[in-house]
């Protein structure tokens, strides 16, 4: 039997017979969909990566403004409607010094803020410092007695804490009372002048020193050269004159509660349960003692000035980079 003549199967045949409409219209169809699908798929990735950028810029913009203010911003505003009845401090931190954040522009700027400030009702000076410029600590105690003068009814008061020696008790005898721990290092009422004397080091190098100079006593501070005793005594006697400056200071800033001591002018430093006795100060507390019991103004608002925060990071940037060096320089012996 002939394919032709078999008998066919109904239900094979209905799923291999050709359906009417499925040729050229349902490919346009599939093709058309594909299309279309491709073309949205396009705008939403174009969206998509428009809303990106969109996010980018905005946040690069305001990344912009953040550093602007970021780098100009000043470190310290005190608002004082946000502030009721407080005590306001100021920090005097390291070496006094016109490059340092210790210095008489900052400090005065500082003291001038806090006495024009109604809700302050007194000012503590934080004090740790070694000592520093005798010019620097003279323009400080000026200002206050200035601003002490201006302002009669706002007093002044400074409080030790690790050391307070040189200028740094220079800038305290203005203050109205001085508090300190009885562990502070305090005093040191005197002036220096140091440096080294390399007089025979070129001879045995076999170097020739050639110092030329216009006037009998240009090259005195020459540390190659030998210190005459004339160039000596114009020292000795220069920095005499700045010391008796530094004494009528204090006599000035103390009155009779200093003790008749020889010496109290010597440069010796004394602790602060010593210091008491001596009458360099008034009696022993911290900042919040002195802001609570004395004062009366327990909130405490700090108006010491800081320099812009792009400064303080480049300078930290900097410590932590000259401390890694010494870090991989240091020897220690154990």
């Amino acid at each position: 039997m002939s394919d032709e003549n078999k008998p066919q199967d109904p239900w094979l045949g209905a799923a291999q017979a050709p359906q009417a409409g499925a040729g050229k219209g349902t490919v346009d169809e599939t093709w058309e969909r594909g299309v279309l699908e491709k073309l949205v798929q396009s705008t939403l990735k174009e969206q998509r990566s428009a809303r990106r950028w969109s996010v980018f810029f905005k946040l690069a913009f305001l990344g912009y403004l953040l550093l602007i203010l970021y780098i100009y911003w000043p470190g310290n505003l005190v608002d004082e409607s946000l502030a009721g009845r407080h005590t306001a401090l100021i920090d005097i931190n390291g070496v006094i010094a016109d490059d340092s954040n210790a210095s008489a522009d900052y400090i005065t700027d500082s003291l001038r803020e806090a006495f024009e400030n109604k809700n302050a009702a007194a000012i503590v000076l934080r004090i740790n410092s070694p000592g520093g410029s005798p010019v620097q600590a003279g323009y400080v105690n000026d200002e206050i007695a200035r601003l002490r003068t201006t302002y009669p009814d706002k007093k002044v008061y400074a409080v030790i804490t690790d050391i307070c020696a040189s200028g740094g008790y220079y800038i305290a005898a203005g203050a109205d009372e001085i508090y300190a721990d009885k562990a502070s290092i305090v005093g040191s009422i005197g002036v220096l002048m140091d440096g080294f004397g390399f007089v025979n080091t070129l001879d045995k190098l076999g170097v020739e020193r050639r110092l030329i100079t216009a006037g009998e006593h240009k090259g005195f501070l020459d540390p190659f050269s030998p210190l005459k005793p004339d160039d000596e005594q114009h020292i000795r006697t220069m920095l005499a004159g700045i010391h008796q400056q530094f004494i009528d200071t204090v006599k000035k800033g103390r009155g009779e509660r200093l003790k008749d001591d020889p010496k109290l002018f010597s440069g010796l430093v004394w602790t602060g349960e010593e210091s008491l006795k001596l009458g360099l100060i008034d009696g022993l507390g911290s900042t919040g003692f002195v802001a609570r019991e004395i004062i009366g103004a327990e909130e405490i608002v700090d108006y010491t000035y800081q320099p812009p925060y792009f400064q303080r990071f480049a300078e930290r940037i900097g410590a932590a980079a000259a401390e890694g060096v010494a870090g991989m320089l240091k020897v220690e012996l154990r």
